[in-house]
């Protein structure tokens, strides 16, 4: 992971105003990383900052699944995703995904202006760092035996 970080941001609807407010608390420091989000999660934050944001699907289209697969190829350091869980959502399987797939890859998740500010004030954000990946080797073995 280099010092300039990939941050995914992903909001629920009823998350999008507190997300925009953190990021234009943060608006200095994400300026210095390359960020990528969610449709109209991105069209929001780019306009509020002013800096180019990677735009995916909306979540419900399949942006959550799309930021999950650059997860499991590397392309994303982490995830900053202000959820609702008071609200029910029709993508819910995708949001479940996304967090476990984040868990898979050991990519550090903020779910919450908390742990968002824990994150982002981490002096690890300004360094090089390298996550330890899991080894899935004798999993995809067990795997390969099984199909086989």
């Amino acid at each position: 992971m280099k010092p300039e970080k990939r941050i995914a941001l992903v909001a629920h609807d009823n998350k999008k105003k507190d997300l925009l407010e953190w990021v234009r608390y943060n608006r200095v420091l994400l300026a210095e990383h390359q960020l990528f989000a969610t449709g109209t999660t991105g069209m929001l934050i780019e306009e509020e900052l002013g800096i180019p944001v990677v735009k995916l699907q909306s979540g419900p289209l399949g942006g959550d699944q799309q930021i999950g697969a650059k997860i499991s190829e590397g392309l994303i350091d982490f995830l900053i995703f202000f959820w609702d869980p008071l609200e029910p959502h029709p993508h819910d399987p995708d949001v479940k995904a996304l967090l476990r797939i984040s868990v898979v890859w050991n990519t550090p998740v903020a779910c919450n202006r908390s742990s968002a500010d824990f994150m982002i004030s981490s002096p690890l954000m300004s360094q090089q760092y390298e996550p330890k990946l899991p080894d899935y080797e004798a999993y995809l073995d067990r795997l390969e035996q099984t199909v086989s």
